[in-house]
């Protein structure tokens, strides 16, 4: 009997916890469908990490000294984009060292000229300044001995402006726009996408697409199929299911995604690009889950299977011979999946799948490590991207 008191003060203060918790995040709900906090939560450009970044100064967040130029674009609306054009190793070490100041600015058509180049798009938050961006940038220069060039969208880093959907569309085709306008050969720009920016590369590659252009490629890493799918995978700290609560009401969750004003579809796009393409994603991604880059590449392949016939509601109103047809579909389209499909096990690294699609290469790669930020700077990844986008002459 004296442990009565002790368990009643527990649940008590226990009722009390969960109604804060769900109290909380019922306001948070609430204040993420207002669209001006929704855009601020998703595009995070708020966030100019690093601090006071020296944007003129690109060795001072870890680039090689006169390797980078500080560079302005202009977008067919007027806004003015911050932007690095990073030098190849071959160009770079062309150059006396320590190289005269704006050395690299005078070597940008010369560059372009000489070696391909990857046009890069970064994630949300921070700005091109971020140290674990400027390590991808490294890489691409060294490894791959490609130019870089990387943008701030609107609104980020040392472009004004507010973001938006259309808005990045239009920052990522003044980019392109740019680097072909410096004498850059379409077929010598590698398209790449990294989270955020995987959405911006996928609308950029399937419109040029449209318009017959025929480049490099594209990469898309770590991508999320669209941000409606997006809520329903995502994991606060990977840990709470962002959308769990509101599934628990019928209807609830598609209601609340009604409210989305931003959609980020790349799932509706992705068909469009008619390059060559690598989805690429860690296993460990605890912030965007390597699901949905099998959606992608899946979505990609289905036009290639064999159709299955969905189970009826009930499923006895199906005869057996229904059945027997219907587990007959799954085995063609399995056999069929297989037949088109070429595994490569990577040991301890991952698994790559291929197809042709229209002649061109689909490729999907899973890592094993990789986590949501660093995949790309991964040598086996760059590897994977130099043997299936760079012959051994662009590597000299």
């Amino acid at each position: 009997m004296a442990m009565q008191p002790l368990n009643d003060g527990f649940l008590a203060r226990s009722r009390k916890v969960f109604a804060v918790l769900g109290f909380f995040y019922l306001g948070a709900v609430i204040l993420l469908a207002v669209p001006w906090i929704q855009s601020h939560v998703l595009y995070l450009n708020a966030v100019k990490l690093p601090w006071k970044a020296h944007f003129d100064a690109p060795e001072r967040h870890g680039l090689a000294p006169g390797k980078t130029a500080n560079i302005k674009i202009q977008t067919t609306d007027n806004h003015t984009l911050g932007a690095w054009f990073v030098l190849s190793d071959t160009t770079y070490r062309n150059l006396p060292f320590p190289p005269p100041p704006s050395a690299a600015e005078f070597q940008i058509s010369e560059a372009v000229a000489q070696r391909p180049t990857v046009l890069f798009f970064h994630g949300n938050a921070a700005t091109r300044a971020l140290r674990m961006r400027t390590r991808l940038y490294s890489a691409f220069t060294s490894r791959l001995n490609t130019n870089v060039l990387v943008i701030d969208y609107r609104g980020f880093g040392d472009s004004p402006g507010t973001p938006t959907e259309d808005g990045l569309l239009m920052d990522a085709r003044a980019a392109w726009d740019w680097l072909i306008a410096q004498g850059a050969s379409p077929l010598d720009v590698l398209v790449v996408g990294h989270s955020l920016g995987s959405a911006v590369a996928s609308r950029l590659s399937g419109s040029l697409s449209e318009e017959g252009v025929k480049f490099r490629g594209t990469v898309l890493m770590s991508p999320f199929s669209s941000l409606y799918t997006l809520l329903d995978t995502y994991n606060i700290f990977g840990l709470l299911p962002v959308m769990l609560p509101l599934t628990m009401i019928p209807r609830a969750a598609d209601v609340y995604k009604s409210f989305l004003v931003h959609k980020f579809d790349t799932l509706s796009v992705i068909s469009k690009v008619k390059v060559p393409l690598l989805i690429l994603h860690a296993e460990d991604d605890w912030e965007i889950s390597h699901t949905h880059s099998d959606a992608l590449f899946d979505a990609l392949l289905e036009p290639y299977l064999p159709p299955v016939l969905s189970p009826p509601l009930s499923p006895a109103s199906w005869s057996a011979q229904h059945w027997n047809e219907h587990y007959a579909q799954l085995v063609s389209r399995r056999e069929t999946r297989n037949s088109l499909l070429t595994r490569t096990v990577i040991p301890d690294f991952g698994l790559m799948d291929e197809f042709k699609a229209l002649g061109e290469r689909i490729i999907l790669l899973k890592t094993f490590i990789g986590s949501h930020n660093e995949i790309g700077a991964l040598e086996g990844v760059q590897e994977v991207i130099r043997a299936i986008f760079f012959s051994p002459e662009d590597l000299r």
